[in-house]
């Protein structure tokens, strides 16, 4: 596949926004994880050149090691900034600000930048972006809990098991298809019209941790229990299968933070960037049973 640009003629009659102009090579950052694989998926489908960058991908990309940044960024147009672990961790301010050095450096145009939904330290990271970037065009995607989370994150064991142990009390929460959001992300990296927005995204309404076990106990034919927990007996069980000490009170403060009520609110963004509905929990759950997500 050549890495040159071109552009396709849409009419625009499908009611997303900013279609029309397609872009040269787009880096996907974190390329095998689960937005990073979503993305790529969608750009090769619409005959964009891809570079899926990751630890032991196809192009060579690590977070952690900023010496490969630039020979993955040359030559691209546009890239996707999934930042591992998350945005809100200590450090991840100055590697936005390096990566958008490097980025504005090796004449990137547009950067898509996914952030957590109501994460002050991640839009910390997201200025920086900003600041660093040069001329190059930044979206910010920030995102509601992945619906995902539940058949291909942390929690899938306990869907399986029938036992959702989380620290998310009774707040509620508008999750999200990792498929709305991925086409989001395709429509910002693609289109045009998106330079400088700041994009909320949720699904159509909002759950309790509950009602979602019991969602996702219609979907797979047997109960899932929810069982609420504190944040610090969260941090002892993740320790206890394995995690970091520092790791675990760094997740478990952040889901207390994220999970306080503040994020209960739906949006309107997917329907405003890609004209139709967001996807509801209760098809992801549906559509992850028929695909096997819960066959362990």
């Amino acid at each position: 596949m050549t890495e040159k640009s071109y552009t396709r003629r849409d009419d625009g009659s499908n009611g997303s926004k900013g279609v029309g102009r397609m872009t040269g090579t787009v880096l996907v950052t974190s390329g095998t994880g689960k937005t990073g694989r979503r993305a790529v998926q969608r750009l090769t489908a619409l005959g964009v050149p891809v570079r899926s960058g990751s630890r032991t991908g196809e192009v060579s990309f690590d977070w952690q090691d900023d010496t490969g940044w630039e020979a993955a960024l040359r030559g691209t147009e546009a890239a996707y900034v999934a930042y591992y672990p998350d945005l809100a961790v200590p450090g991840a301010a100055e590697a936005m600000a390096a990566f958008g050095r490097t980025a504005a450096a090796c004449g990137v145009r547009r950067l898509v930048l996914l952030s957590g939904r109501g994460e002050p330290q991640a839009a910390v990271a997201e200025e920086a972006l900003r600041g660093a970037a040069g001329r190059a065009e930044v979206t910010v995607v920030r995102s509601a809990f992945f619906a995902q989370n539940f058949s291909e994150g942390a929690l899938l064991d306990g869907v399986i098991g029938g036992e959702l142990v989380f620290p998310a009390g009774t707040a509620a929460e508008p999750f999200l298809d990792l498929d709305d959001l991925a086409d989001v992300v395709v429509a910002a990296l693609t289109g045009d019209g998106h330079a400088g927005a700041v994009y909320e995204l949720t699904g159509p309404r909002s759950l309790t941790f509950e009602q979602a076990a019991e969602e996702l106990g219609r979907a797979t034919g047997r109960p899932v229990r929810y069982v609420p927990v504190t944040g610090p007996a969260y941090a002892s069980l993740l320790e206890e299968f394995g995690v970091a000490e520092a790791e675990a009170g760094f997740l478990a403060e952040l889901f207390a933070t994220l999970l306080d009520g503040h994020n209960a609110a739906t949006t309107d963004d997917v329907k405003r960037v890609l004209g139709r509905e967001p996807k509801d929990f209760s098809g992801f759950a549906r559509a992850a049973a028929r695909d096997g997500a819960w066959h362990g």
